[in-house]
Order: C-alpha cells, then structure tokens, then sequence
C-alpha cells in the first residue's frame, strides 16, 4: 500500500477509535467539564504559577525576576519570623486537635445515648463550625478576652481580678486554641454518625459479662470508631495548619503580642500582601503544602498500627 494511503487509512482508524469512544464516552466527559475547567483555571493553574513565583523576586509592580532557590534558601537560614511562625503554629496543632476531637467525642457520646431532640441538638452543637471561621466571631472573641471584657467580668465575681489575655504572650496562643476547641461541631456529627454504626449487641453481650461502662467504652467503642477518629485527626490537623482568621482579627493583622499568635499563614500573609513579596509568599505557602503532606503521610503510616477496621 503507498505511503499516502496506509498515512490515511491509519488516520481513519484513529479518527474511528475516537469516535467510538467519545460515543460511550462524551456524555460523562460533558459532565465532568466544568469541574475540570474550573480545576485547571482555579486550581492547578495557580498553583503552577506560585510554583514559578516561588524561584523568583516579585513584588506585583514589576515582571518577575528568577532568583532559582534563593527564596528558600533564605527561608530556612536567614528568616527568624519563619522559625517563630512555625513554633506557634504546631503548638496550636498540638494542642488544639487533640483537645477539639476529645471534646466532640465525648459531646457525641453524650448525645448518642437517645436523648429527647437530638436533631436540635445537634444543629445547636454545629452551629459553632458554621460560625466559628467567621470576623464576626473572632471580633466577639476579642472582646470576651479583653482586660473588660465577660470573662473578667466573670471572673471578678469571685474577687480574681484576670489579665488581658489577648494582650499577653503567654495567654494570647491559648484563647485561639479555646476558640478552635469551640468549634468542635463537624467532628462531632461525624463521631456521632460512626457511633450509630456501632452494633448494639456488642455492648448487650458485654453487659451481661459484667463489662462497666467505662471499660465498654475502652475495649468496644473506641477501638471501632478509630477509623472516624482517624479521618477526623487528619482533617483537623489540616484545617489547624490553615487557621488565619481568629489570628488575624484578635490580633490585629500583626501576630502580637511578641509573635506569640503569629500563625503560618499570617505570617505568608504578611510577606504577600504587606510587604508584597509575593514571590517570597509563595515560597512559604509551598512549604506549608509540604509540611501538610508530610503530617498526613505520616498519619496514614501510623494508622495500620492503630486504625482497626472490620475486615
């Protein structure tokens, strides 16, 4: 067969593959299409972008200018900001994860044991994840914690005269881990919802060997609900890494006092939108998606040591 003719009998196949893939095909790729649009527009496009910020200088007034690692470099020996930022940052992960999970476990637990209006209930415990990322409830947090504010008005009931806990570096951290702990609703519809799944023959059997509640509690329940405690823990921790908000609003946009709220983000923030180096801030928002990567693989290594499934 010549050549022209074996190129276009060759290309009529391929035109028939695709016709007949696209037949079976198309409808789910038509779909699929505005996600897909707005992923490579909206996601994977930016973040390509930043990637390519992140090797150069650029401060949003002129082109960029290739610096290659330079950013990073710095980052890592010359940037005491970075090193306090990320000391505040996993203390607040730390703490406020552990904290926020076993108090919607308990609650969850609470609620799960066929209480009268459970589902109003458990808008009202939910409510406070609905709310609780908002300006509005970090601007009122502020003013709870203030030198005048309810709680040291409360306090001062009982004759205890309280400090401005926003205002000083060793309580400032520690009334955002309050307020993320506040926010422990999503969780714990989530723990709840594992809870219900939980065979109730299970327990019938272990009360009548004699089991107490507690121990019910420890041999039963949380060794079945460990993968919910699992996806609850990585999403938490996740959400914890990306805390900016409350930071932001109670301390004012500056991390205070003495860098003791200054989270990550604000501090990427500060870099990108105060001083406009955004070729920087991309550098530091890289790395946090390296550091949250690694927590989450980390977490998955660790869960088949812990995690206990049904098969």
């Amino acid at each position: 067969m010549p050549a022209p003719a074996a190129a276009g009998a060759a290309g009529a196949e391929r035109a028939g593959r695709f016709a007949r893939f696209w037949s079976a095909n198309g409808a789910g790729y038509m779909f699929l299409a505005p996600w897909l649009i707005g992923f490579m527009v909206l996601t994977a496009g930016p973040a390509l972008i930043s990637l390519y910020l992140s090797l150069t200088d650029f401060d949003l007034l002129r082109p960029p200018n290739w610096v290659g690692t330079a950013n990073y470099e710095r980052i890592f020996t010359a940037d005491a900001k970075f090193m306090a930022s990320m000391r505040v940052t996993l203390f607040f992960v730390i703490f406020s994860v552990p904290l926020k999970l076993a108090f919607a476990l308990a609650v969850a637990v609470a609620l799960n044991r066929g209480i009268r209006g459970l589902p109003l209930y458990r808008a009202i415990f939910y409510l406070p994840s609905l709310l609780g990322t908002s300006v509005a409830i970090a601007v009122l947090w502020r003013q709870l914690f203030a030198r005048d504010g309810l709680v040291n008005s409360f306090l001062a009931t009982f004759g205890i005269e309280g400090p401005s806990w926003i205002s000083h570096p060793d309580y400032a951290l520690w009334t955002l881990i309050i307020l993320s702990v506040w926010q422990f609703g999503s969780p714990m519809i989530i723990f709840l919802a594992g809870l219900r799944q939980i065979p109730t023959d299970m327990y019938e059997a272990a009360s009548l060997d004699g089991a107490s509640k507690s121990r019910q509690f420890w041999k039963i329940t949380l060794p079945l609900l460990t993968p919910v405690i699992f996806f609850n823990a990585v999403v938490q921790t996740i959400e914890s890494f990306k805390a900016f908000t409350p930071a932001f609003i109670i301390s004012g946009g500056t991390g205070g006092p003495v860098n003791s709220t200054l989270f990550y983000t604000l501090y990427l923030y500060q870099e990108a939108f105060g001083f406009l180096r955004m070729g920087y801030a991309s550098a530091l928002a890289w790395i946090l998606v390296v550091i949250i990567a690694a927590f989450t693989a980390l977490s998955f290594l660790s869960s088949r040591y812990w995690v206990h499934y049904d098969d």
